[in-house]
């Protein structure tokens, strides 16, 4: 299915947000921060959203400095 990930279009085969993240090689224990369609979704629930055709996906890091 295509999706945008921060911004950018994506053919994935993932059918969750947890699934998502592990299908673009991020690190399972990195600490991150997702939103689903405008609205935060929290780690523990990644793995029960599900994703469709056309989701906008945002990934974050935490950021260190000042």
């Amino acid at each position: 299915m295509q999706i945008l990930v921060n911004d950018q279009h994506h053919d994935v085969i993932a059918p969750t947000l947890a699934a998502l993240l592990e299908e673009l090689g991020y690190d399972g224990t990195a600490r991150l921060a997702t939103a689903l369609d405008g609205s935060f979704i929290a780690a523990g629930r990644r793995a029960a959203v599900p994703l469709h055709e056309g989701a906008r996906v945002e990934i974050l890091a935490p950021m260190q400095g000042g």
